[in-house]
Formats: C-alpha cells, structure tokens, sequence
C-alpha cells in the first residue's frame, strides 16, 4: 500500500478477484414513485429484490442519472435502487421549508417502503451529507460510501465553493458536464437557490460521531470542492472510516472511473478493506474504463444519445414508462462500453423498444 503522495498508486480492488464476468447483466430498469411528505421519491432499480441492496442517493439538483456508470458494476454484487430525490430529476419539490434532515427523512422512509433491511448507503457531493443524517439515526446500517463529501468549514459561502467547484469541472469529461447542465435545467434556478445554502451550511462532521457505519470515503485526485485534508479530517471524526483517492479523477468520479469506485465499495462491503483511519488515504487507478462516447462503438454511441433525450423528456413529462424504456437502453449501450455482458434477447427487446433503427442492418 502507497499513502496518497506517493506516485505508485494501487489498482483499485477487484470483487471476483479478475475482470472477467460469467453472468450477463441485468440492463431492465424499474421505475417506481414513493409517496413521501406531499411529493414523491423516483425510484430507479436494476437487479433481482433482496436486502442487501445498493441505495444511491445523487447530489444537489443532480438526477439518478449520475450513477447510470456506477450501478451497472454494482449490479454484479446486488440490486441497485437509485433515488430522484424531491425538487430533482423533474420529481416535483416539497411544499415548505427545505433541509438537508427532510431529504433524511425521504430516504428513510423509501427504505422502509422497500423493506431494506440492511442497505448498502452510498451518496455523492450533497447526497453524503443526506445518507450521513441516515446512518446516524439508524445505528443498524453497516455499510456506509460517501463519494466527494461536502463541505468543508474553509468553503461554507457560496462563493467560494462555487470557485472550487468550477475549478473542479475543468477535469470533467463532457458527459458529466452534459448531465450536469440537463440535471440543473430540470431542477430549475429557484429550487436550486432554495436547496444550496442547506448544502453549504450542513456540518457533517458534526453528524459523523454518531454514524456506527464502516465508512468508506472517496474523493477524485482534482477535486478542489474536497480537497484531501478535508477527508483526512472526517476520518478523525467518523469512528469507523477508511479513505481512498481516485487518480485522474474530479468531483464526479463515480461516472469517470465507475470501474474503480465500484471495486472500491463492494471490497469495503465485503470487509477486504481493512485498514482505517487519517493514515488510511491510498491512491488507486482505474485504467479499465473510459469517460466518454469514445469507447463506444457508433450504433450504442446512437443508444446513448437518443436514450439520454428519451429520458428527459420522460423526467420533464413525468412519464415512468418512457423513462423504464429510456433507462433500460442507457444500461444497454454502458455496458457494452464497459464490457459487461448482456443476455442478447434483453438487449433486443430492450433497444427495440427506444432505438430500432440501432438493430436493422445487424
């Protein structure tokens, strides 16, 4: 093992121990609304039921969609459930007083709904501050990923942490940048006027003493929103927390180094992280994935575009349907890109349903 100034950085974990996979993935996405606090949590699901599942919870005005990478890889471990929280994603926002507790208080109750026993909490940027809140109040939870956590006490105005995370986005890759200028249309400036100083104002090292959880925290090598002595510092107050940076990556680094991120949380789950703590930060590169339409051949690059404006204009509609179709067609053309296989009667049925035209000259 390197500390994170070293310039031998660790290959991120792998689960089965190779990159290989003998099971085809499930790519059919199942979306369902829970009625929660006069509005409703969209809730988007891959895999067969069962308690130890994966619930993903995305940051400030960002869609499910954030983690449309990550889920896939987690997939292999257990059922994924990733959450449009209210006010996001086109879910319609709450009525009242906005806090970072009530969105707590959302996700708690899915969690009931889904009758998830002993979930696997990961959350991004805001979505940690949210799933830390949850872990707190529930001493149960085992398992706690907390992926570029915000924010630190050096950065709580608005200004200044608007300057970090635009210095951030400088090494994202377009696809983020995509997603993200979508996710914040959808959200739209009022509600995201409203949510912001919440954010920035929550102490989550405050709520972290009480979290029972084992605590991985990830943060990217160019994220300036979470610089590296911020996490070392939550590891001082989390009881049970491990760190790990990801080279090559920035605030979103669930989407660009999926791969990694997902190794990283299913090792951790599995207890094959061992070693806590400020000394625990490590360094770990993902050279098996690719950020962008690059590593895509033409006909899922077509998948991937035509899916993604399918599914906006299910979220602005509020059409389940559309989005299951547009989701599911997503999950199809990210995993061929990521190299997971699929069942080749789910793929048809699947991207006949969004993109025919895609299958004709097969």
């Amino acid at each position: 093992m390197h500390d994170a100034d070293d310039s031998s950085p660790e290959p991120a974990p792998d689960p089965a121990g190779e990159l290989s996979r003998s099971e085809d993935a499930d790519v059919t996405v199942r979306v369902d609304r829970i009625a929660v606090d006069g509005t409703y949590v969209r809730v988007s699901s891959i895999g067969q039921p069962g308690d130890r599942a994966f619930v993903l919870v995305a940051g400030l005005g960002i869609a499910a969609t954030y983690y449309e990478r990550l889920a896939p890889h987690l997939n292999e471990n257990g059922p994924v459930h990733a959450l449009d929280l209210p006010g996001f994603a086109g879910v319609p926002k709450f009525g009242g007083a906005v806090s970072i507790e009530r969105y707590a208080d959302a996700v708690e109750h899915v969690l009931r709904e889904l009758r998830l026993a002993d979930p696997v909490l990961i959350g991004h940027s805001m979505g940690t501050q949210v799933v830390t809140e949850v872990a707190a109040r529930n001493p149960h939870i085992r398992d706690l990923v907390l992926i570029s956590p915000v924010t630190d006490d050096r950065a709580r105005t608005i200004p200044k942490a608007a300057f970090r995370f635009l210095r951030s986005a400088l090494h994202e890759p377009a696809a983020v940048r995509w997603h993200a200028v979508s996710a914040y249309a959808l959200c739209g400036w009022h509600w995201f006027r409203r949510v912001l100083p919440q954010m920035i104002a929550f102490p989550i090292e405050d709520r972290a003493p009480h979290v029972r959880a084992r605590t991985l925290i990830v943060r990217g090598e160019h994220d300036a929103l979470v610089p590296r002595d911020w996490i070392r510092s939550l590891a001082r107050v989390f009881p049970h927390a491990v760190l790990r940076e990801v080279v090559d990556g920035a605030h979103s680094v669930m989407h660009a180094q999926a791969d990694a991120v997902a190794r990283l949380a299913v090792a951790h789950v599995e207890g094959r992280i061992t070693d806590r703590g400020v000394g625990s930060l490590r360094r770990v590169r993902d050279d098996t994935t690719s950020s962008d339409l690059a590593r895509l051949g033409p006909k899922d690059a077509w998948l991937v575009v035509k899916s993604r404006f399918t599914e906006l204009f299910g979220m602005a509609e509020g059409d389940d349907e559309q989005l299951e179709r547009a989701k599911s067609a997503h999950a199809v053309a990210m995993a061929d890109g990521d190299g997971i296989p699929v069942d080749p009667d789910d793929r048809r049925a699947v991207v006949d349903e969004v993109a025919p035209e895609v299958r004709k000259h097969d």
